[in-house]
């Protein structure tokens, strides 16, 4: 197939949405969007894996994905068409190990495609069937549980406000996924001192957590350097190489911090130690996009991810903007297209629930988005206090919208976190906040000693 013909069937097949109108490759009207789908579902995927978007020649995310691909798991399903991979997607003869059997067999331009002709149900129905657990300090990703990301940002990095977002989550049973700290300065001496807070706090209290400084990641490599106590490495990554070379990396750096943080060996029941966050748009925001929609360059992006087996990947799904998701609706079939792709491609995938105050969306919206990631199987959301934050100055979700999530559909929280929060007095026997709110915890002598040392941090 014409290369330019394929990028045109991939974004005319795609759902409506302001970027790709931005990057003038939307279709032109509903009926085109329908014809798109209908040939896509009639498109060979072996078709597909003849056609690479970007030369890999000059794009080393596409040569990834080439040499990533394999060919003797490919075999099975060579002659099936996109639609013929989603009807058995969908069929019960899809159960959760036949599907990991493809995760190296399909590329990342066949799960989008998958994507584009399936409803928002098929979306939530494959990814439930697809668990991916990862491993750190928490087990992260088990069917039946659901984690949490405390994300104690503040606009100064004060120690204080910082411990104080940190103590807040833990008290409602959050923290199993990271604790991640997005600082308001990039400098190594910065990530320092967040990192040995987090440090204490976790030591202090006992607990089976793992931390991040969302630093860029060659300030990460600066700090290992200097002994800090790194758990998980952290770097925004995208679908093509040009766009990747905008956040000043490239596969050869993201392999030498991976390398560096294995070597560490912090982790306790596992050694993921990368955490990625991606979301659609960033191609497009670097102009980098190559004419191709930014559904699937999402999905490439998915590929530099699974390289370096994570602990976490997150989509900040409606954090760019509303020049790229206008509205609840796409935001909601953004964050469902993201979470499905990561999973079939086999990476535990979280999602941030989130919408900036531009864009026509509100709290009510992600209350949908959240019910509906939480019936699919998602890995992780976003606490963050008040679901504002201070510091990046978008809404997600707070550290009550968890203990919702959780409660409704019946889910826990990471086993070994589970099993700490319990012997804190925090979750009852059947893995619930206690109603006291964690009032066995204020009174723990060890919580005492915790107040006690951030105390003395800022006081230092």
């Amino acid at each position: 197939m014409d290369v330019e013909l394929l990028k045109t069937l991939l974004a005319h097949a795609t759902p409506a949405r302001s970027g790709d109108a931005l990057a003038g490759v939307i279709a032109p009207d509903a009926a085109s969007r329908v014809a798109a789908q209908r040939r896509l579902a009639d498109t060979g995927l072996l078709e597909i894996l003849e056609t690479p978007l970007i030369d890999p020649d000059r794009d080393e995310v596409s040569a990834l994905i080439l040499a990533q691909h394999d060919a003797a798991a490919f075999a099975p399903i060579r002659a099936w068409s996109v639609g013929d991979l989603r009807d058995w997607l969908i069929s019960d003869a899809a159960d959760p190990e036949a599907i990991a059997t493809l995760q190296w067999a399909l590329t990342p331009e066949m799960a989008a495609a998958v994507a584009k002709i399936s409803r928002n149900q098929d979306l939530i129905a494959i990814a439930a069937k697809r668990p991916v657990v990862s491993r750190f300090r928490t087990t992260v990703g088990l069917p039946g549980r659901l984690s949490v990301r405390i994300q104690p940002n503040h606009p100064t990095d004060d120690a204080r406000g910082v411990a104080a977002s940190i103590l807040d989550g833990l008290l409602f049973g959050c923290g199993d996924a990271v604790i991640g700290i997005n600082p308001a300065t990039d400098s190594p001496e910065a990530t320092v001192r967040l990192l040995r807070l987090i440090d204490e706090l976790r030591t202090g209290l006992d607990a089976p957590i793992q931390s991040c400084v969302l630093a860029h990641v060659t300030t990460a490599i600066a700090v290992m350097e200097r002994g800090a106590p790194v758990d998980l490495v952290f770097q925004s990554i995208a679908g093509t190489q040009g766009a990747n070379r905008s956040f000043g990396i490239d596969l050869a750096i993201l392999r030498e911090a991976h390398e560096a943080a294995l070597s560490l060996q912090r982790g306790t029941v596992g050694q993921d130690c990368m955490y990625f966050e991606t979301g659609q748009g960033s191609a497009l925001s670097a102009n980098a996009h190559h004419g191709i929609d930014q559904q699937t360059l999402e999905a490439r992006a998915y590929a530099v991810a699974r390289e370096f087996q994570p602990l976490l990947v997150n989509t900040v799904v409606g954090f760019i903007g509303p020049e790229y998701l206008y509205d609840g609706r796409e935001i909601t079939r953004a964050g469902l297209e993201d979470h499905f792709c990561g999973k079939l491609l086999g990476l535990p995938m979280g999602v941030d629930v989130c919408y900036t105050n531009h864009a026509e969306a509100d709290q009510n919206d992600m209350d949908n988005l959240l019910t509906l990631l939480g019936v699919a199987g998602v890995n992780f959301v976003m606490g963050v206090p008040g679901s504002d934050d201070v510091m990046l100055n978008y809404q997600s979700t707070s550290f009550h919208d968890a203990a919702y999530i959780r409660r409704v559909l019946a889910k826990r929280a990471a086993p070994e976190f589970e099993a700490w929060a319990q012997g804190m007095g925090l979750f009852d026997a059947a893995g619930f906040l206690v109603p006291e709110d964690g009032a066995a915890l204020l009174a723990d002598a060890r919580f005492d000693r915790l107040l006690r040392a951030a105390r003395l941090e800022i006081a230092a």
